[in-house]
């Protein structure tokens, strides 16, 4: 799990693509103090698990339908990283849950500058989109953000200096894909819901319904 806290931002030194997998070679500091292989850290909000550590370097593998899935794809060497250590059972909780695990993908369709903040509008499918709310929380390229508006197709956060200098956001531009994933505790209440809904749906409301249900 992580927190959508930014450690530092890596470089990637090489991406080899093989025919099932592929491996990401990417250069850090700060995330590998304490790092062991088979530790977990995220790459632009993506969990990678670590199977070669070097002095200033570590290495993961990729399997292809992640590559697919993500803007990892597009990843070339010298391409800059967000990176983020699994959390520690006595860190802090700084932004919000955080699997590792996105949803999929948006486009950044618009950057302005309000201000000393700077405004992201990023563009995403109706499956990603039922997940946001005003307020709520999103992860961008493993960035946890709080959003400040949202339109049918599209919503917007509003970035302080720390944070575009502290993480990819800085080098992103209109164009841009980046990778997303929906506060999960969403998706988990929906899940949960479902049942009850399934259950009324052909015979509607009943005593039985309702017992099961603590009325």
């Amino acid at each position: 799990m992580f927190t959508g806290i930014v450690e530092e931002v890596g470089t990637v030194r090489s991406v080899q693509r093989g025919s099932t997998s592929s491996f990401i070679e990417i250069q850090a500091h700060t995330v590998l103090e304490g790092t062991k292989l088979g530790d977990s850290i995220a790459v632009n909000g993506v969990c990678l698990t670590v199977t070669e550590l070097g002095r200033d370097s570590f290495r993961a593998d990729v399997m292809n339908e992640t590559l697919s899935r993500s803007s990892l794809g597009s990843l070339r060497s010298g391409s800059p990283v967000d990176l983020e250590r699994a959390m520690a059972a006595g860190g802090r909780f700084g932004g919000h849950i955080v699997s590792g695990h996105i949803d999929g993908t948006g486009t950044i369709t618009d950057i302005k500058k309000d201000g000393i903040a700077q405004w992201y509008t990023v563009s995403a499918p109706p499956g990603i989109m039922r997940y946001i709310v005003e307020k709520g929380s999103i992860a961008i390229d493993g960035i946890s953000l709080t959003v400040a508006r949202v339109t049918e197709g599209t919503f917007s956060v509003s970035i302080i200096p720390h944070t575009a200098a502290q993480t990819v956001l800085s080098h992103k531009k209109a164009g841009d894909t980046v990778n997303l994933e929906n506060d999960i505790i969403g998706k988990y209440v929906e899940k949960l819901m479902k049942p009850a809904e399934e259950e009324t749906s052909s015979g509607g409301i009943t005593m039985d319904f309702l017992a099961k249900n603590g009325f």
